[in-house]
């Protein structure tokens, strides 16, 4: 797992940021949700607030998905999240090696008595914007921007 700190030229403030590299199974993606609120909480966000329980949701369900259907046998899945306290939200990426399998343009109407399906549905609620690009040289990114209150204190 990589974590770290980066900055810019426009502001040499570092900009908190966790990146990491899961394996494309369930407990990768267990994982990447607790590796999550984890450093959400280093970040002033404890596991109960709401920012952080948007953001676990989130990336529970783009893990999830990266798992299911990103897979590419050989290939990890990867979490990058962006705290931007200036725009007050956290970007969400999730990249997975399958380039073909990309999300839907908008989340999917589920049959309410389906298994499956509304997961996407929950992500579109919770963050201010999502999508997807591809991912060079192999794959694509799957995005989410949550937005974050104040940490609780501040």
């Amino acid at each position: 797992m990589l974590t770290g700190t980066t900055t810019s030229a426009e502001d040499p403030r570092p900009v908190p940021v966790l990146a990491a590299q899961f394996a494309s199974t369930p407990r990768g993606a267990s994982l990447a949700r607790r590796s999550a609120v984890r450093r959400m909480g280093e970040w002033g966000y404890p596991p109960e607030s709401d920012t952080s329980c948007a953001v676990a949701l989130v990336v529970g369900e783009l893990a999830a998905n990266a798992v299911r259907h990103g897979r590419v046998a050989g290939h990890d899945f990867r979490l990058r999240l962006d705290l931007d306290e200036t725009r007050r939200l956290v970007r969400i990426e999730v990249a997975d090696a399958a380039a073909a399998k990309r999300p839907p343009a908008a989340p999917p109407s589920s049959h309410p008595e389906g298994e499956s399906g509304r997961g996407l549905l929950l992500v579109d609620v919770l963050a201010s914007r999502w999508g997807s690009a591809p991912r060079h040289p192999l794959g694509k990114t799957v995005w989410a921007e949550v937005p974050a209150d104040a940490p609780p204190g501040s």
